[in-house]
């Protein structure tokens, strides 16, 4: 999934962030609310973790503001207030859950779990193409009985192809997909990772399922062998 984290407390932010992206989550983590409103604006989302109390436009307003545009990702609220009236304000504010710090990181990623099967791209827990399936809660890809483990972000690009199956996606349009807000990757980024994730598909015999299209991008498809 794509996640909006908005937290300006980074002691919070960055282990979160880390264990986010660690299970194949790509997390664009800012610190105030005015950058978020501007994001939501410019991208779309899976899942908004929001912090209650930020800098410039708080959670609570960020989560209102979103609902108005009409959009349906789920929301989880992260806050210290803990009284059911708060609880209560952040729900009808459009939240969909809601968790109280100190965050215990079990939880947090089996809310962020729970939510994620509500988000509108859900297709269940694995994606799959011919006989070959990637299991999202493990990051592994299984074919004719033998299974691989794939490193997050090659996850992230077995994912990323596999919900376009036989298109044509363009190096920009992977970038824009797969790297986080701030993050700039270096002009063959997209080229390495194919590379690695080729590699990684040769324990399963599948390396020659995604096709270079010269001068475009990629696209994974069945080889006509199969």
């Amino acid at each position: 999934m794509r996640i909006l984290f908005v937290e300006d407390d980074r002691e919070q932010l960055v282990p979160l962030h880390e264990a986010l992206s660690k299970v194949g989550h790509i997390v664009d983590g800012v610190e105030d609310g005015k950058t978020a409103q501007w994001l939501l604006g410019e991208k779309e989302y899976d899942l908004l973790i929001l912090d209650w109390m930020l800098p410039d436009i708080s959670g609570i307003d960020l989560c209102c503001y979103y609902r108005q545009s009409e959009k349906t990702a789920p929301v989880l609220m992260l806050t210290a207030k803990d009284t059911i009236l708060n609880k209560v304000m952040g729900l009808d504010a459009g939240a969909d859950d809601y968790l109280v710090k100190p965050v215990d990181l079990m939880e947090f990623l089996a809310r962020v779990r729970a939510l994620g099967r509500r988000a509108p791209l859900w297709v269940g827990d694995s994606l799959s193409l011919g006989d070959l399936t990637l299991h999202l809660s493990t990051l592994t890809v299984e074919r004719q009985q033998n299974t691989v483990q794939l490193s997050s972000r090659e996850f992230q690009l077995m994912e990323y192809l596999l919900r376009h199956p036989r298109q044509i996606l363009t190096r920009e349009q992977i970038e824009l997909s797969l790297w986080e807000w701030g993050e700039e990757p270096e002009s063959n980024a997209v080229a390495t990772l194919v590379k690695r994730l080729r590699k990684r598909l040769q324990k399963v015999e599948a390396e020659d399922w995604i096709e270079s299209v010269y001068g475009i991008g990629y696209c994974i498809n069945l080889p006509d062998a199969v």
